[in-house]
């Protein structure tokens, strides 16, 4: 699914300038899904070089990660769409914090299945880099799942909270 922006059709009483404008939520919503992607995108291509081998529960568990990960344009579409509707932004939020936790929880489970007795890791991995990916990741389900009751409250709060989560998914991971 793409988010698509509509090319804006105008009137005389009315300017592309303006309409362009009054698209934002859209262009905010596509700028969001591309950089969640891309920070997913990262954190995996991280993990899989971290795993030397694969069987067919490491398989079946990245492929509920990449249905979580293909499903986010939706959410994030449906959250742009509802941006400045305070009557609306709430289910929107709860949609899109709800992607976002299942994700985080393929995310784990994946890498939990791998570093599990390290029988899937490279062996030139260090404990300390396990650890460090593990420590990274554990919260995840926790925050994000932590987001949705927020959202009950303060819908913005939520958005802020998912925000600050993706920037620290962009951080380089410490060894």
């Amino acid at each position: 699914m793409v988010i698509e922006v509509a090319v804006p059709q105008i009137d005389d009483r009315q300017s592309l300038r303006h309409a362009l404008w009054d698209q934002w939520p859209s262009y905010a919503g596509f700028v969001l899904s591309f950089l969640n992607i891309g920070i997913m995108w990262m954190n995996h291509d991280g993990l899989f070089k971290d795993i030397e081998r694969q069987d067919h529960g490491l398989l079946v568990l990245n492929l509920l990660l990449l249905l979580g990960i293909s499903f986010v344009p939706f959410p994030t579409a449906v959250l742009a769409a509802y941006l400045e509707d305070e009557g609306q932004l709430r289910s929107a939020m709860l949609l899109y914090g709800g992607t976002f936790t299942f994700t985080a929880v393929c995310f784990n489970a994946l890498w939990l299945y791998a570093s599990r007795g390290r029988r899937l890791i490279d062996p030139h991995i260090s404990d300390a880099r396990i650890r460090s990916r593990t420590l990274r990741y554990l919260p995840g389900p926790l925050l994000y799942g932590a987001g949705l009751p927020l959202a009950f409250v303060t819908p913005w709060l939520t958005f802020g909270l998912y925000a600050g989560l993706a920037g620290l998914y962009l951080l380089p991971l410490q060894d």
